[in-house]
Formats: C-alpha cells, structure tokens, sequence
C-alpha cells in the first residue's frame, strides 16, 4: 500500500514539474548552441586573421573534420549573405528601372556564365596583395569564388517575382498609400518569398559545386589552399585516400542535413504564410527546431523584453515624431540616384570593354575560328543537358511540390543530392562512362548534369507549392485526369518558374562545362574539344590571352542565346502563363 501510494505522489509530482524540467533541458540546449556557435566564430576569427602561410599543411585526419567542415560552411553562409544582399539591390533594380533593365539583366546573363576559373586567379592575386601579411584577402577571395556560385539564380528569382506581382496586390498597395519600402516590404517581398526560399537552398548547393576549386587553388608554384572541406576532399583525392574520402562524403552530408534541419527547414515552414490562396492546406509542414525553441523561457524573456522596449520607446515618442513629409523628396531623388548608378556602371562596362579589346587586340583570326567551334560545340552540350534534366526534374519536382509528406521527406535527400560537390563523382561516372564504351565527348554531358540539373528541379518546386490550393481544388471537382491536371494546370502554373530554373541551369552548364570538358584524374588529364576544356587549360597553363578571348566569346554566346530563346520565353511566361495577370 506504501508503494502504491508513493508512486501516485510520484506520478503527480512529475507530471506537474515535467514541463518545467523539459523547458529547462531547452534553454540549456540554447545556451550550449550560443556557446558553441561563439567558440567557432573565434577560432575562425584566428584563421582570417592569421599570418599568411607560404605552405599549407592540410591534414587528413578525421579528427580535423569539424574543424574544416565549419570552416566551409561559416564561409558558404558569408557568401550567402553577401548574395541575399545582392539579390535584393540587382533584382529591384532590374525590376523598377526599365532602361537599367536593359544593361542588367544581360550583365546578369554574362557574370552566371562566366566560369570561376576566369576570373579567380586574377582575384586571388589582387586580394593577396591588399592583405599581404593576413589570411584575410585568401578569405575573401574564398567568399566570393562562392558567392559567384549563389548569387545569380536567387536574383534571377527574385527579379521575375517583382515582374510578376498579382495587379489586385498592387492596387491594394495604392490604396493604402504605400511608399517604395512598403510596397517592397509588405507586397512584392512576400510574394517572391516562396521562390526565393528554394533558390537560396539552390543557391546553397551551387556554392558547394566548385568548394575544391576554391579551397585548394594553386598557381603555378604558389600555395593558395586554405583550412576547410574543399582542400580536404583534393588532398584525399590526390593522395587516393579512399578512407580519406569516405570521411569526407560523411563531413559533407551531416553539413548538409545540419543546414536542411537548422536553417533551411525553419525557413521553409516560416515562407509558408506568404502563400497567395483562399484555403488551407492539409498537411502543412513542421520544423522540430520552431518547435523546441518555443519552448525556451529564455527565447521568450529576450522577446518579451524587446517588445517592452519598443513600447517604451512608441510611448516616449509623440506621434509626430515620425514625419512623412521627406517621403517625396526621397521619392524625387530616387531617379536621380539610379541614373548616376547607371553612368557609372556603364562607364565601367566600358572601361572594361576597352581595356579588354586592347588586350585582345593580337589574338590571330585562326584561333577566333577555333574558340567559335569550340563554343558552338559546348553550346550543344549545354542545350541536351538542359533538356535531360528537364526530363526528369519536371514531373519530379511537381510530385515534392505538391505534397508537403514528400516534400518533408525528400527535402533533406535533395539537399544532400544538390549540395554534394559533383566532381567528387567524376571519377566513378567516367569509370562507368568507360564501362559502357562511351567517351568524354559524349559523356560530359552526364557531367555537366550532374551540376544543373537541380536548378530545374528546386524551381519547379517551388512553382508546385505556389500553385493555388483552390485551384487544385477545381480541377479535382472536375475530375480531370492525371494528364490534364498535368498539361493545363501543373506545367503552365509552374511555367514561369521553369524557365527561371531553365536560365540557371543553362549558366550552371556553361560554369560546370570547364570541369566536364577538362578533369584531371590522378596526373591523368582527360579532355574532349571545347570551349569549357579551353577555359581549362588555358588556366592551368598560365595563357591568359587565351582565357579572356575564350571567357568573352562564351559571354558573347550567352548574351545572343539569352537573348533569341530566353527573353521570349520570359515575355510568354509573364502574358500567357502568368496566374496573376
């Protein structure tokens, strides 16, 4: 009887302190997290700050794997958030002024397609030399190799969802008397939040696509590699390290999975309340990481306490502390602004063109006629690549996109998919390639997928999950087939977003064509005719005559493709397809 009475009390008293205990497990949970992220960020500091090393030592230790991998990812988030700032001046830029939209949006054609190899050893040179004594100009020079991997198909996103804002949005914004910053702020970001949420996680993924290249770079005889996973991954692959590589594989993916389950899947589910529909969604999805920081008394104190000190502060302030007389005088300096970024912009544009054509100017005919085969043949690549992965990340990014239960189970593998460095696969698809008695010719092709096809497929994702819940509604009460729901709603819904993911794709193949068409295998050079193979060896080789003439006439074919196919399909994207015109 004791007993049963001792365990009735027990049982009380748990259940009434449990949530106390629980909620205290999470403010420890934070307070170990903060730590933890704070302990980081300085040993980082260290290494960017740290004296310059001649010779860099990296380590295939497994216990210097954290280390690395937080290196890679602290440089990849800088980089993203460099981008994220860059997306929105471009984007509204290109979007609200109509004859910047004309220099823009091809410049923007003409930095995605510009390989890495084209412009970093120049960068790395110069950002060396600022920072002669420091880790610091090799840091930023990191940075931004990775920041030319993200930026473009996030803006490209961005800018076609300002072109896109519903009329009755925009209408209401007049109403209300919106100024620019409130229409961006309250209409026209949210509107373009789901699109850019899942071309952020692109965007991710396409920063890790060139992480060997940017962390173990070398010139010549000189050492510029630095501490991360990237320069891990070459060294191991130099060395024929397998069990080397298979730590790295794991790094990476438990980076990945930390990122999907920490940032991106909070940020999916908080991306949610800017979808455009009159009903609900079933199913919608969840983050346990929301959930568990709900939880936190200390989470909510900070919360608390700043809403106590902006009441405060409203409370101090009179009413008419915050005039709104100056709005049109900053409404009339806007054009002004813009048209003197412009002539400076274009003034450097022609600077550039200049001093280009003068170094340029020896380049013989012969060797033009060579670079033009040898783009028209990448080009070619390029289009079948494209086409391949429209193929397959069509009908599968409609069925993730459709369904928040596929799209919480399968968000982590395709993150792990779409981050994972493609060329770490080079050497088992050529192995395979070889197997089947096809040549690098035909197989770049397959190599150069492996990098592009995820443009395609995180846009029409995201073009699935912005498609109306009532409309989806409709065609099921009208009982359309599969097919039909499949031709007259899925793929014209999402029409607009494809070709955003079809842009990216095409600049992510011209970028990945200089690893396709040229790949060193263990001292082993396998190359096939090209202009990404020319690109290639003309870096590694040190004949930057070649490589400028090679990275201007793919500029050139670029900005002429975009041009004929691309902006058309853009102008019918935005009239015949658009669900908010």
């Amino acid at each position: 009887m004791f007993h049963h009475a001792f365990n009735t009390v027990w049982g009380h008293a748990n259940a009434l302190f449990y949530p106390f205990r629980r909620r205290r497990i999470v403010d420890i949970f934070v307070v170990l997290m903060g730590c933890t992220l704070l302990y980081g960020l300085v040993q980082l500091g260290h290494e960017w700050t740290g004296v310059h090393r001649p010779v860099v030592e990296i380590s295939l230790s497994p216990w210097a794997l954290p280390k690395y991998t937080f290196f890679s990812m602290m440089r990849g988030l800088a980089a993203y958030g460099i981008s994220l700032i860059f997306t929105f001046v471009y984007a509204f830029w290109a979007a609200k002024d109509r004859r910047a939209e004309k220099l823009l949006i091809p410049l923007l054609d003409i930095l995605q397609s510009i390989p890495v190899l084209g412009f970093m050893p120049g960068l790395v040179l110069a950002l060396v030399a600022v920072f002669p004594r420091s880790n610091l100009g090799l840091e930023l020079a990191a940075v931004i190799m990775i920041f030319t991997g993200q930026a473009w198909n996030m803006t490209f996103s961005l800018y076609h969802s300002l072109k896109s804002v519903p009329d009755e949005l925009q209408e209401a914004a007049t109403v209300y008397g919106f100024n620019w910053w409130e229409r961006f702020k309250w209409v026209e970001l949210p509107f373009g939040t789901t699109g850019l949420v899942w071309n952020s996680m692109m965007s991710m993924a396409g920063g890790w696509f060139f992480l060997m290249i940017t962390e173990a770079f070398k010139l010549g005889d000189k050492d510029f590699r630095l501490p991360g996973l990237g320069s891990y991954m070459s060294v191991a692959v130099e060395n024929g390290d397998k069990l080397a590589m298979i730590y790295a594989i794991v790094a990476m993916i438990a980076m990945i999975m930390f990122l999907d389950q920490v940032l991106w899947r909070p940020v999916v589910v908080w991306a949610q309340r800017f979808r455009i529909e009159e009903t609900a969604q079933a199913d919608t999805p969840h983050s346990w990481l929301l959930r568990l920081l709900r939880r936190s008394r200390l989470i909510r104190w900070v919360e608390h306490r700043r809403a106590m000190r902006k009441r405060n502060i409203t409370k101090a302030e009179p009413p008419a502390a915050k005039p709104k007389i100056v709005l049109p005088q900053m409404k009339a300096a806007f054009p002004w602004l813009g048209n003197g970024a412009l002539a400076l912009l274009i003034l450097m544009v022609l600077w550039g063109t200049i001093r280009l054509v003068q170094f340029l100017a020896h380049v013989p005919g012969t060797e033009w006629g060579y670079l033009a085969l040898a783009g028209g043949l990448t080009l070619t690549r390029v289009v079948v690549s494209t086409a391949l992965g429209t193929l397959w990340a069509l009908p599968a990014g409609l069925a993730i996109g459709l369904s928040p239960r596929l799209s919480k189970a399968l968000q982590p593998v395709v993150q792990v998919a779409a981050s994972f460095p493609a060329p770490m696969l080079f050497p088992v698809v050529i192995a395979l390639l070889a197997h089947l008695g096809i040549g690098l010719n035909y197989g770049c092709v397959a190599l150069m997928l492996l990098g592009t096809q995820w443009y395609i497929l995180f846009n029409v994702i995201a073009g699935a999950m912005a498609i109306p819940g009532d409309l989806r509604e409709t065609a099921a009460s009208f009982k359309l087939t599969r097919w039909q729901r499949f031709t007259d709603l899925y793929v014209p819904a999402t029409f607009p977003f494809l070709v955003t993911g079809w842009v990216t794709a095409a600049g992510g193949a011209w970028n990945a064509s200089i690893v396709a068409e040229y790949y060193d295998l263990k001292g082993v050079t396998l190359s096939t005719f090209g202009l990404g193979s020319t690109v290639s060896s003309a870096a590694y080789h040190n004949n930057l005559t070649l490589l400028a003439a090679s990275v201007l006439l793919m500029s050139a074919i670029v900005v002429l493709f975009n041009r004929l196919v691309w902006k058309p399909c853009y102008r019918l994207a935005q009239t015949r397809y658009s669900m908010t015109k």
